[in-house]
């Protein structure tokens, strides 16, 4: 499958000529994460690895490209994910060189972050792209499942970890059950103008993401003519399907247009 930004632009023009509507914490013991990965490669890293060449960013750039020197930009950046009403007491993560820090301390138990292209999927030909900064505000239950993925992924990104590795540490550590299962009802925003999902779609549409356990997408009706739910993903390395359902207003309120990538 390929990766979720890569085909937006597809699943989303298909939804529109449907529907005829705008689309509108703690990180983890990394001891075990990093013994596991000090390994030599499987065959399929090294087939992995070799497929990484042909990409437009076959590797990790300078982790400087990757950092925003402001903090407060990237704040700014984290809110912008959801409506005002809800990230002006969120709780707000930054990255920095060791990980991700608390900028802002929150009161309603949501939490927004910048993530990088790292959280991406496995074969997303952007894994290693410097210019992708996707805001997301997360609820209280995605808030305790999601994070702590995020979490191990930069940290082994940071330890230097290849992408093969980094994908095998994490199916080893949902299949142990060392990263927390899905919550019912956990979900995020990404309603920023500002974010940059991919060089294909831009900060592409304003929407919301659902998260479940591994579910066929019929099951929500996703991509059907009519359906609210433009599209459905399938990660099996993290055993989640994530729904998202596109809005007609960015955070800030103003309308979001079909050209508005």
């Amino acid at each position: 499958m390929k990766g979720i930004v890569t085909l937006l632009v597809v699943f989303l023009s298909q939804a529109l000529a449907a529907q005829r509507v705008l689309p509108s914490p703690t990180p983890p013991n990394s001891e075990m994460a990093l013994a596991e990965s000090s390994s030599p490669p499987s065959v399929g890293q090294q087939q992995a690895e070799a497929q990484d060449v042909k990409a437009p960013y076959p590797s990790m750039a300078p982790l400087d490209q990757y950092l925003i020197a402001d903090r407060v930009s990237e704040t700014a950046l984290a809110r912008s994910a959801a409506p005002e009403s809800i990230s002006r007491d969120a709780e707000i993560l930054v990255l920095g060189r060791h990980g991700y820090e608390t900028a802002v301390k929150g009161k309603n138990g949501f939490v927004c972050i910048v993530e990088r292209s790292w959280t991406v999927e496995s074969d997303d030909p952007e894994f290693w792209n410097p210019k992708l900064q996707a805001p997301l505000c997360l609820n209280t239950p995605a808030v305790r499942f999601y994070l702590p993925r995020t979490f191990k992924k930069t940290e082994l990104i940071l330890a230097g970890r290849s992408k093969a590795q980094v994908f095998e540490n994490i199916r080893a550590a949902v299949d142990k059950n060392e990263l927390p299962a899905i919550e019912p009802g956990a979900m995020c925003y990404m309603m920023s103008k500002q974010g940059y999902l991919s060089d294909h779609v831009g900060h592409w549409h304003p929407h919301l993401m659902f998260f479940v356990p591994l579910l066929d997408s019929a099951a929500w009706g996703a991509g059907l003519p009519g359906s609210p739910v433009a599209m459905a993903f399938t990660n099996t390395d993290e055993r989640m399907t994530t729904f998202l359902i596109p809005v007609a207003k960015w955070s800030d309120g103003t309308e979001a247009h079909p050209d508005d990538h």
